[in-house]
């Protein structure tokens, strides 16, 4: 037989269960279900299991790693593996089911940019009796406020727009007056890698770029 008719050929292999692992794991979980001894077949899965263990350490930081690796073992040998498993056998039905579809909160987030967790600080605060507690929470809402509104919106806001938002949003039952404790906006776009003229300057170079276009494509014609 020539060298060529030795060769194996994906299109012609068995499929593999859980391609993860390699077709040389897959061939060993083969060969342990094909063994008629039950003492061989454990030490056999064993070594498997030992063997999945070292190609995926990734697992060993995941919630019930040994069952994990065992689960995989007998869904490899298409749960005809009959060994002595420290963990009961899974079964195929349920492991086939599809997971609950997981409920989408439904709410409506009044001011996009600031986020729901924003509102929830917000509601929080206002329930918040001790004065002390809830005038430190709201300033540490309002600095979040103008942060999230400069990162996600502009690269210039009003404080004033602050005192607004954070009435509308707790429904007229937290009025600021003083703002003086809240970041300067350069401070805050320094911290976020940008600067007040970083628009301007991008538009600037968009257009000097687009002008050296059309410059060139008039002298272009003229000759």
């Amino acid at each position: 037989m020539s060298e060529i008719d030795s060769l194996e050929y994906n299109t012609a292999r068995s499929k593999m269960l859980i391609p993860e692992y390699g077709r040389n794991v897959q061939k060993m979980v083969d060969h342990a279900v094909s063994l008629e001894d039950r003492e061989k077949r454990n030490k056999v899965a064993q070594a498997i299991i030992k063997v999945m263990g070292e190609l995926k350490p990734e697992l060993r930081d995941v919630e019930e790693y040994k069952p994990k690796l065992w689960t995989h073992l007998f869904i490899m040998s298409d749960f005809e593996l009959d060994v002595d498993s420290p963990y009961p056998m899974p079964n195929r039905e349920v492991l086939a089911e599809k997971p609950n579809k997981v409920a989408y909160p439904q709410t409506r987030i009044k001011i996009g940019h600031y986020g729901k967790n924003v509102e929830i600080l917000i509601a929080k605060a206002v329930e918040m009796e001790d004065e002390e507690e809830r005038e430190a929470l709201v300033k540490t809402i309002a600095c979040m406020m103008k942060q999230f509104y400069l990162t996600f919106n502009s690269t210039s806001i009003e404080d004033d727009m602050i005192i607004d938002h954070l009435a509308k949003l707790s429904e007229g039952k937290i009025q600021l007056t003083d703002v003086s404790f809240l970041p300067s906006t350069g401070s805050i776009l320094k911290a976020n890698g940008l600067t007040k003229n970083s628009n301007s300057s991008n538009k600037n170079s968009n257009n000097k770029s687009r002008n050296n276009k059309n410059r060139n494509k008039n002298n272009r014609k003229r000759y």
